[in-house]
């Protein structure tokens, strides 16, 4: 086995770009969501309530940029064409799951802004920059986009789960390259 070189997508192979957006989306996933569950944890007096929805929702915004990016560079790149081996059904459950990930990714930026910006008060980002607040839309904003950020977040740290087991299974079990193409490793002759 060899690491691929190339930085994009070929008909045979994602480039570097794309494993790379893709692993840091899911690294950013992985590591929100606890912290979430950590902040909802923290009560009003803790130090911590005072600088751990700061990180979230700093990361928060750097990933929506980072997923708006990654949806740019996939409309531009050659897609790697399917596994032959994998079956009909397998490549449309490949299309519904990766379509369903990036819908919630979607609704947890969008509500995940409308619970940080319900005040009607700017999100810093770490310091280096403030994306705007829009005036409330709906009433008790911040309790209604709480609840959708919480369960669609769930929803989506359950799918990804399950979307990673799909790719272990492939490579355990199947025995084919679903998992090292995106891990940027190619077989070599």
């Amino acid at each position: 086995m060899a690491f691929t070189r190339q930085v994009a997508n070929t008909p045979s192979a994602y480039g570097w770009v794309s494993i790379g957006f893709h692993w840091v989306v899911a690294l950013g996933v992985i590591g929100l969501y606890p912290l979430g569950l950590y902040i909802d944890s923290l009560s009003y007096y803790d130090p911590a309530y005072r600088v751990v929805p700061d990180w979230h929702k700093g990361i928060g915004i750097l990933l929506a940029a980072t997923l708006i990016a990654r949806l740019l560079w996939r409309v531009m790149q050659t897609h790697p064409s399917h596994i032959q081996t994998h079956t009909r059904f397998e490549r449309l459950a490949t299309k519904v799951v990766h379509s369903a990930l990036y819908i919630l990714l979607l609704v947890v930026f969008i509500s995940g802004y409308m619970i940080s910006t319900a005040d009607g008060r700017a999100i810093s980002v770490f310091g280096w920059f403030e994306v705007p607040a829009l005036p409330a839309i709906i009433d008790n904003q911040e309790d209604v986009a709480g609840d959708i950020h919480f369960y669609v977040a769930t929803t989506l740290i359950v799918l990804a789960g399950l979307h990673a087991a799909a790719a272990l299974k492939h490579h355990l079990i199947d025995k084919d390259t679903t998992l090292t193409r995106m891990l940027g490793v190619k077989e070599t002759s």
